[in-house]
């Protein structure tokens, strides 16, 4: 990590105003999307157990609107209505909680009594009934409803440069799915942010590749670039409301990360270009990027796919990558374990749970950039500074308001330098703070603090973070 990065990044995660802005940008949430294995297989836990294993602090899942609310809710905006359907959800989240893990909600598929029977990949017809969904699913998952962990990251639709997803992409010729599509991310950041204004929220959810005009086929989707409809997105509303823009950037199949593809197309090496793109596009001074699907599928599951040896050497140089882009801040890999009912195997995982190559390369860029490990930049001649750390696991068990007894070591240069013993509590996205005993902080000096953490029934999670005076 260079020093560099890290002041450009904490500029960065400052400005944005994030929950976490304290804990730096040189540590990002990183995770997994791997809905069968951690949302509807027996042995799901166990799937969990694994993925936290690796460093992962962030499961990123579908919140379907067409099975969580099959039929229109009485008081759309009241996550308790009846007519909703949240628990395979509510379990997830507390489940990955529970292993110090959190979540990324991503809403997908229209009703059909929102749109008439249309499909799930068509838009509703009334924008007010996304909105009001959204309150409702970011209501539930605030930190304020009882018994449920917090959730403070969104993202709208999957995909929606490919009608597979968003339909039409084109009408009469033209691209039309991108002016939908702003209308959407206009809906759903609203009604996230009624439900939880600290709430971040991403638009896009991209695929890294797409056309620039209709196809004429009958047997294949149409596509829009990912460049070309960010564009004509910002087109159509250039003021639209976003934490971040969310994007896949996918290698083509039996491809590595440093494979060359043409602008508007976005993959890993085209990312500079298209974050130059969106800030010009929507008027910003940068915008920050979810990487929030990414993989390289393997033989023998995918016979098209890399090798076993070049998965894991791309994950390396991919984590390499998100690492010196100080404007990437999350990064999720597709999926976690290959699974007998995808076509899709890019996981980390055989089917029979024996891990891959890719697992050790995974686990050591994960834990390289573990959040609940922050790094703080504070000035020389500081004292006492501030640490936020994410206590999710006691969350899930304690809830908002728990007081937390700790116990703090300060090491620098190899040598404790301190110790003390502060109380503090959990706060409703599940972080506490601490004030670390260091006393004037030397100018360039890197100090090493080491957390235990408990609550009153015994329960402890340990943290370690880096402070940096300079």
């Amino acid at each position: 990590m260079t020093r560099t990065r890290l002041i450009i990044g904490c500029l960065l995660v400052l400005a944005a105003a994030a929950p976490a802005a304290a804990l730096g940008a040189s540590r990002m949430p990183v995770g997994f999307q791997d809905d069968p294995s951690f949302r509807w297989r027996d042995d799901r836990m166990t799937n969990l157990d694994n993925a936290a294993s690796t460093g992962a602090t962030i499961i990123r899942t579908t919140a379907y609107w067409s099975r969580i609310a099959p039929a229109r809710p009485a008081n759309a905006t009241n996550p308790r209505d009846p007519g909703y359907h949240f628990e395979d959800i509510d379990e997830l989240v507390r489940n990955a909680a529970l292993r110090g893990m959190t979540v990324l909600l991503t809403i997908w598929g229209t009703p059909g009594w929102a749109n008439g029977d249309q499909g799930e990949n068509h838009a509703p017809t009334n924008m007010a009934d996304l909105q009001n969904f959204a309150q409702a699913l970011a209501t539930r998952y605030s930190g304020r409803v009882p018994g449920i962990p917090y959730v403070g990251h969104y993202s709208t639709w999957n995909e929606p440069n490919l009608a597979e997803f968003l339909a039409p992409a084109y009408t009469n010729g033209k691209p039309s799915s991108p002016a939908v599509y702003a209308r959407l991310a206009s809906a759903v950041y609203a009604g996230v942010k009624a439900g939880n204004p600290k709430a971040q929220v991403a638009a896009g959810e991209t695929s890294p590749r797409g056309r620039q005009k209709p196809l004429g086929s009958a047997t294949s989707q149409d596509t829009i670039a990912p460049g070309l409809f960010a564009q004509l997105v910002a087109k159509a509303n250039p003021h639209l409301k976003f934490d971040a823009w969310a994007h896949h950037p996918y290698s083509a199949l039996g491809q590595g990360p440093n494979a060359k593809v043409a602008f508007p197309n976005v993959n890993l090496p085209q990312l500079p270009t298209f974050e130059k793109k969106l800030a010009q596009w929507f008027k910003r001074k940068y915008v920050l990027i979810w990487i929030t699907e990414y993989g390289f599928e393997t033989k023998p599951g995918e016979p098209k796919g890399v090798t076993l040896a070049q998965q894991a050497a791309y994950a390396k140089q991919s984590f390499a990558y998100v690492r010196n882009d100080p404007l990437v801040t999350m990064f999720i890999w597709f999926i976690f374990r290959d699974d007998p009912t995808s076509t899709w195997q890019s996981g980390l995982e055989n089917q029979d749970n024996s891990h891959k190559p890719v697992f050790a390369a995974f686990t050591a860029g994960a834990r390289s950039l573990d959040i609940r490990s922050p790094l703080s930049h504070v000035r020389p001649g500081t004292s006492n500074p501030t640490i936020r750390l994410p206590v999710w696991e006691l969350l899930a068990r304690d809830g908002v308001g728990a007081t937390l007894g700790s116990t703090i070591s300060v090491t620098y240069r190899g040598r404790s330098i301190s110790v003390s013993q502060p109380t503090s509590v959990i706060t409703v996205d599940g972080y506490a703070s601490f004030r670390v005993p260091i006393v004037k902080a030397k100018k360039n000096g890197l100090y090493v603090v080491y957390f235990r953490i408990g609550d009153a029934n015994g329960n402890q999670v340990t943290r370690v973070a880096e402070i940096l005076s300079s």
